[in-house]
């Protein structure tokens, strides 16, 4: 690699490798505020909480290094910009094809390491995260409750209350339950409860009821059901294992299988390398071809707006194929299709209007 090569790399790798130190600190950092007020730390402690935060920060990884190499390039070609370097390349017989060529040389790595991030390293960081997250935001903890208070979940459609609690065996005592389904709704009432904590032999975790009556309203009847129990065991919910097991599955499984929802998943996770070249390019366009031009603030502000667009209408493309509403052919391969036409255009624009500058 020539010597303009390799100063024109470092120009955009140093601001990269700032960057994204910059963002994973900012990410790290709140979601650990998240789950420090959810009170995550009295049920699973420090240890768990560090875990849990690094998983979440690799699995955003895949969106942070994106981000962070579509903003090193505009820094850093905008830097050479401003300074008149890029027209002393110019002068010098360095074509603006070249400098993009030079961009391509850094993206391209770094795409495929974000494609790797997505397709192995992500599914890996959903898994073990959900087992945290399962065991930290589990609707039925006794060890987050508090007496006297009420919980509920938006996620779930859960209501509970202890009225009193023994804080040395964890033990609860009139306990109120409420969970809303879509066809009916449960009430539980029981004297006292505890959390059983999972085992070899019974890995779900589970809630001992005793003494106590369930009421189960349903809505397509007129009379309800109401049992009273001596003993009870309460198996806390795995519908959330549900919605992320899509997340956390192997691209393999994935590749075979027919569903709708799998086939966008897998074509996401195999877009990202594309995607964080194609931003990579498209920063390319933001800088003037004169620092006369260059407005900075105005820069940045469309740059940004650019980039929300486009991730918005990757997950709206995501969202397409999982509806079925786009077939999987183009599946989300459309929008990368027309972000390669309008670059191509707008590429073919430049060079006419260079060549219109130039003497005969």
């Amino acid at each position: 690699m020539k010597l303009i090569d390799r100063y024109i790399a470092r120009e955009i790798m140093l601001p990269f490798a700032v960057v994204l130190l910059i963002l994973v600190g900012l990410f790290a950092s709140f979601s650990s505020a998240r789950l420090l007020a959810g009170a995550i730390t009295e049920t699973l402690g420090i240890a768990a909480l560090a875990k849990l935060v690094f998983l979440k920060t690799v699995i955003a990884l895949e969106v942070l290094i994106p981000i962070a190499l579509y903003i090193s390039v505009i820094i850093g070609l905008g830097r050479l910009n401003k300074d008149h370097e890029l027209n002393v390349m110019r002068a010098s017989g360095i074509s603006g094809e070249r400098i993009v060529l030079m961009v391509l040389i850094v993206a391209i790595p770094i795409g495929i390491l974000s494609g790797t991030l997505s397709s192995y390293v992500r599914p890996w960081a959903y898994g073990e995260s959900y087992l945290l997250d399962a065991q930290a935001e589990a609707d039925l903890n006794t060890n987050r409750f508090q007496a006297g208070r009420f919980y509920g979940s938006e996620k779930t459609g859960r209501i509970v209350y202890v009225r009193s609690k023994d804080e040395i065996d964890r033990q609860m005592h009139n306990i109120f339950h409420f969970i809303k389904k879509p066809d009916s709704s449960e009430i539980v009432f029981a004297k006292q409860a505890k959390q059983i904590q999972p085992t070899a032999d019974e890995p779900r975790p589970h809630i001992l009821l005793t003494d106590g009556m369930v009421y189960q309203l349903s809505n397509a009847v007129s009379v309800d059901d109401r049992i009273q129990f001596e003993k009870m065991i309460y198996y806390i919910d795995n519908d959330y294992v549900m919605n992320y097991r899509r997340k956390a599955a192997a691209t393999r499984t994935l590749w075979e299988s027919d569903q709708s929802r799998d086939i966008a998943e897998l074509q996401w996770r195999i877009s990202r390398p594309l995607g964080t070249i194609l931003l990579a390019l498209i920063a390319v366009t933001f800088i003037r071809s004169t620092p006369r031009q260059d407005k900075t603030e105005r820069t940045y502000l469309l740059a940004a707006l650019v980039f929300a667009a486009y991730y918005n209408l990757s997950g709206l493309a995501k969202t397409w194929v999982e509806q079925g509403v786009v077939a999987s052919i183009p599946g989300v391969w459309w929008l990368d299709a027309l972000m390669l036409s309008a670059l191509g255009i707008y590429a073919l624009i430049i060079r006419n209007n260079w060549k219109k500058r130039q003497p005969a």
